[in-house]
């Protein structure tokens, strides 16, 4: 187990620096830089030797491996730099939105366990009946409806007609974080309660089941004690994954819901072309990413015993 973790960690280091070099190379190559663009919102004329004297100030004039080599240096040491729009220091921008990502996170994660796993195992014990048409054909609504739609629609709905939430997520409590949240748990939950259903019915056609219910075991006994445990495999990697995607921030529902978290913040500084902010996003996404799945390989080994990591006995 020791080998394993420690030659993943070896491989992440190497992936995570890869990341950084392409990310930080593509963000160069897009076509403008953070001068320019202040330069166009301001809407005025300036010289050339201003706009110079800027971009050398921010370090843009040096040739791009330099740049990376200075860049990369101070993230070794902890520092992220400072924002070329508001000055502010790129690691406590970022941890003041982080709250906002994290709570958001938690509240989504939840709703889709409390929805889609329930479902998922009603319409597996269901199959082929109404019940089972029914989840499906919900399930099939639910992808089909991109994210910004079910967030304007909910807007409409909870917002505006009934008044129960508030249209702009102002405040860091449960009833802001509501409809961003159940936005994000709709289009997971009609996702991932599919799979879930294909877990626990591949899980229901096994012998083992068969052989269970011959001996006059109750269904709802083989259910819980054997069926779902078995699964676990399948909705863990699911959670998981999720977490990842959501902590990395949900740009277009942020945005909408004009709640401050890490993804509204690397919307803005996309915008403006923030590169530190941005490449402080990217690294976050990276690290999310390869720590979650990390996470999750070492968690098949306590859920089914019979896996091996590594391919090790």
């Amino acid at each position: 187990m020791g080998k394993y973790i420690l030659k993943r960690l070896l491989q992440l280091f190497f992936v995570l620096l890869t990341i950084t070099f392409l990310s930080f190379g593509m963000m160069r190559i897009a076509g403008s830089d953070v001068v320019e663009q202040k330069m166009e919102n301001r809407g005025s004329v300036t010289s050339q030797e201003v706009v110079d004297a800027a971009r050398e100030e921010l370090g843009l004039d040096k040739p791009f491996l330099i740049q990376y080599s200075v860049w990369l240096g101070k993230l070794l040491q902890g520092d992220m730099g400072n924002s070329y729009v508001s000055g502010k220091s790129v690691f406590s921008t970022f941890i003041s939105k982080l709250p906002a990502t994290l709570l958001l996170t938690a509240v989504s994660i939840l709703l889709t366990i409390v929805i889609s796993i329930p479902l998922g195992i009603l319409a597996a014990v269901k199959q082929n009946r109404f019940t089972d048409y029914v989840i499906r054909t919900i399930s099939f609504i639910g992808n089909s409806m991109p994210n910004f739609f079910v967030s304007l629609l909910l807007i409409y709905l909870f917002a505006i007609k009934l008044n129960w939430f508030p249209v702009i997520s102002s405040e860091l409590n449960l009833k802001n974080v509501a409809l961003p949240a159940f936005t994000l748990a709709i289009a997971m939950s009609a996702k991932y309660l599919r799979q879930v259903r294909a877990a626990i019915l591949d899980e229901l056609g096994k012998d083992y089941v068969t052989g269970a219910k011959a001996r006059g075991i109750p269904f709802s006994v083989i259910m819980w004690k054997n069926v779902l445990k078995a699964s676990f495999v399948t909705i863990v990697t699911l959670l998981t994954l999720s977490i990842g995607s959501l902590l990395g921030g949900t740009a277009i529902v942020e945005s909408i819901f004009v709640w401050d978290g890490v993804g509204k913040m690397a919307v803005d500084a996309i915008n403006m072309r923030d590169y530190p902010v941005i490449q402080a996003y990217v690294m976050w996404m990276a690290v999310i990413y390869v720590l979650v799945n990390l996470i999750t390989d070492l968690s098949y080994r306590f859920l089914d015993p019979r896996i091996r990591l590594g391919g090790t006995e």
